[in-house]
């Protein structure tokens, strides 16, 4: 059986705080680079961050569009979020318990890159809430 991987291309304006922030400070690991594109190992996962010339603007909220990781160890979890911590990285949204004492049960935080793309970190307590959990309608905060 394969591996399946994931890949997904965001705007960013400038390759070396796209860098700073995605390397240096969040821990992916930088693969090729261009002056018009980055590709990063985001936990076995593919980013490219692509140059834009277009003006950046900030999300009013979380949603529609963010992404992230979902941990299968609460460890890597909690690693990633005291590694955000001690870089003193944007948190969007504060660390928090959704649908404590359920089987959708989870743990989540939030961060913003310097270009207003938003990144979500989660771990859930029960991993069949990840993709099953059908007779609970409750995703997200609303």
């Amino acid at each position: 059986m394969s591996e399946t991987l994931f890949h997904l291309a965001f705007p960013v304006t400038d390759i070396a705080q796209t860098k700073a922030f995605y390397v240096d400070s969040l821990g992916c690991i930088a693969g090729r680079e261009t002056h018009h594109a980055l590709i990063l190992n985001l936990h076995g996962h593919q980013l490219v961050a692509h140059i834009t010339k277009d003006v950046l603007t900030p999300q009013k909220a979380i949603y529609p569009r963010h992404f992230g990781v979902i941990f299968t160890s609460e460890l890597d979890f909690d690693k990633l979020l005291e590694r955000s911590r001690d870089f003193q990285l944007l948190f969007r949204e504060e660390p928090k318990h959704r649908f404590t004492d359920s089987p959708l049960e989870h743990r989540t935080f939030f961060l913003e890159d310097p270009f207003y793309n938003l990144l979500e970190f989660k771990y859930y307590r029960y991993p069949s809430a990840i993709f099953g959990s059908h007779d609970y309608a409750q995703i997200g905060d609303r």
